[in-house]
């Protein structure tokens, strides 16, 4: 049985089509090979890019508590001096008890000094009322702060792969 010269080359043919189509396939492979390390590539440099920014927002919001903590340092002044004023008040009580020894004769001058004492009273009660609103509302930023950076890290671990 032997083979027509027309069959040899359709079979010559059949495998040159079919070595053709191997090689279009392998170069496929190449191609797609390289467009995924290119893709790879991108994302890794855009990776690094993000590390970069979230570094910076984290040195940002670094220098956010130094100045919150700042503020603290200053409210804590603040409790210092309030401290002093107590305890110059706590003085004057003193001087007052001693000087109501020495009034009783004089009761007229008592009254006119015990309004002089509820005048101050009221000054200190003001100030500690004042106060007292200074802290809530520094206590509200410090809590709506902690929210922000604790929602903001909680964001950031969630992009996070």
């Amino acid at each position: 049985m032997a083979l027509a010269q027309e069959d040899i080359e359709q079979i010559q043919n059949l495998i040159r089509e079919n070595i053709s189509e191997r090689l279009l396939a392998q170069n496929v492979n190449v191609r797609y090979e390289l467009d995924l390390r290119e893709r790879t590539i991108r994302v890794e440099e855009e990776l690094k890019h993000q590390r970069e920014l979230m570094l910076e927002g984290f040195k940002q919001m670094e220098k956010r508590f130094e100045q919150v903590d700042k503020r603290f340092e200053q409210i804590d002044k603040r409790f210092e001096q309030i401290d002093k004023r107590f305890e110059l008040i706590e003085k004057r009580f003193e001087q007052i008890d001693k000087r109501f020894e020495q009034v009783e004769r004089r009761f007229e001058q008592i009254d006119k000094r015990f309004e002089q004492v509820d005048k101050r009273f009221e000054q200190v009660h003001s100030e500690i009322m004042a106060i007292h609103s200074e802290i809530k509302l520094l206590m509200r930023w410090g809590v709506g702060t902690l929210l922000a950076v604790a929602s903001l890290v909680v964001a950031v671990l969630r992009v996070m792969p």
